[in-house]
């Protein structure tokens, strides 16, 4: 059979991209990496994302301009496509009904156990809930859904559209199609390539997301003359339980409550980070520096205080009566724990989270990968660009493959599954528009 839109990836992007171009008339076919159980790429993790609004709505209270939303982009430092970025602008007043109009329902707002936010929609039931939802209306539209499918090559056809030599069940397959959408993610779940990149360093690393987007599809398109875009060896990274998995650990691994205690690294000694404050973004300044820490680790260090007040963790802390007896559980040294302790505790910039009030706690952290800020170019119709400027006019891509157009540094919460969204959706309607001509 001849597809007339094949997506690659079914994650929030490819998703969005199969079922835009299925009702674009398109006969589609998505594949999906990974297992049926494992289905959905990162947005399985996410929790909210970003919308803009002018009026309170029934998931979003008070207004979020597109205005406000441009000025808050320009922490994405770099030489970023202002066309792409205005796009993404423009979408993103619209993005959540369209969610809400194939199946997602989102949580009123004081509903959860997050503060109400007025820049970010919550999914009821979270990510997974919100890819369950997109599958089911994928499913019930005709497009046709493989699992464990890997896409390993992509070639262009000799008479029409691409190749794919697909691999399923240890078996290889080809399929033949009008037009492809990549949406396979970003690099950075390949050891290998992090190490590559990073150097030795990145062996610490834990991957926050799912192992399947390993960048085998960027690799391919660049191959295939596609204009690489942004910096492999810049990241967005963050600090995570120690004790966590190796992969798909997600945002409940990730440590957010340093601001109420003390980091220390394996020997004792502290470590601190100028300017991290405790804003929400904090963790995004920490994982960085718990990256140059020997061995990539470093342990939190709260009393009972600082743990009451810490958010709740998908993993119980370390505790211990007494200082002595937790730096022996961690195998610090305690005298030098005990005293960058005191020493923490003299400091009056200190004096609202002192460590004194027993029993004492603990997380070993690690840096957690997010993303990698290095993906293809594509034009405002999600079309690829080559590395000659030109461009073929079935091929595109969306998500985070293309993500470090619009996001060449930094991040904004929430941001990942609106870009995925919007841009999938954009995607799927021009391959749609391009097969019918």
């Amino acid at each position: 059979m001849l597809w007339d839109v094949t997506v690659i990836g079914g994650g929030i992007a490819g998703l969005c991209a199969a079922i835009a171009a299925r009702r674009g008339g398109a006969a589609v076919r998505l594949l999906e990496a990974a297992p049926r159980p494992l289905r959905g790429g990162n947005a399985r993790h996410g929790r909210n994302f970003r919308l803009t609004h002018e009026t309170p709505l029934d998931y979003v209270p008070d207004t979020y301009t597109a205005a406000e939303l441009r000025a808050e982009l320009r922490c994405t430092t770099g030489d970023t496509d202002r066309a792409l970025t205005e796009l993404l602008i423009e979408r993103a007043d619209s993005i959540a009904g369209w969610l809400i109009d194939h199946g997602v329902h989102l949580q009123p707002p004081g509903t959860g156990v997050m503060p109400y936010s007025r820049r970010t929609a919550f999914p009821l039931g979270g990510g997974k809930a919100m890819i369950n939802a997109l599958y089911a209306t994928a499913n019930r539209m005709g497009v046709a859904i493989s699992y464990d499918s890997e896409a390993r090559s992509l070639q262009r056809a000799k008479d029409e559209g691409w190749t794919i030599n697909v691999r399923s069940a240890g078996a290889d397959a080809a399929i033949r199609t009008r037009s492809v959408v990549v949406c396979a993610g970003g690099p950075g779940a390949d050891p290998a390539w992090l190490r590559e990149k990073f150097g030795s360093a990145a062996e610490g690393w834990m991957v926050r997301g799912t192992p399947y987007s390993d960048g085998r599809l960027l690799d391919l398109l660049i191959a295939a003359g596609g204009c690489a875009i942004g910096d492999p060896t810049t990241c967005h990274v963050v600090p995570v339980d120690a004790r966590g998995p190796q992969f798909d650990g997600g945002i409940v691994t990730r440590i957010t409550s340093i601001p109420l205690g003390l980091v220390v690294d394996r020997s004792g000694a502290r470590i601190d980070v100028a300017g991290a404050g405790s804003q929400p973004t904090h963790y995004a300044k920490w994982g960085p520096r718990i990256a140059t820490c020997p061995g990539q680790l470093a342990y939190l260090i709260l009393d009972t205080d600082g743990l009451a007040r810490a958010a709740p963790s998908a993993l119980a802390p370390i505790t211990a009566p007494g200082l002595s007896d937790l730096a022996a559980m961690l195998a610090i040294d305690p005298a030098a724990l005990l005293q960058n302790i005191d020493h923490f505790n003299a400091t009056p910039a200190n004096a609202a989270r002192t460590i004194t009030e027993p029993p004492f706690a603990a997380y070993p952290m690690r840096p957690g990968l997010t993303f990698v800020h290095y993906g293809i170019k594509v034009d405002p119709t999600m079309r690829v660009v080559q590395a000659d400027g030109s461009r073929h006019d079935d091929l595109f891509a969306a998500g985070m493959i293309m993500a470090a157009n619009v996001l060449r540094r930094g991040y904004l919460a929430g941001l990942g599954i609106t870009l995925s969204a919007v841009f999938g959706q954009i995607a799927g309607e021009e391959a749609a528009r391009h097969v019918r001509g």
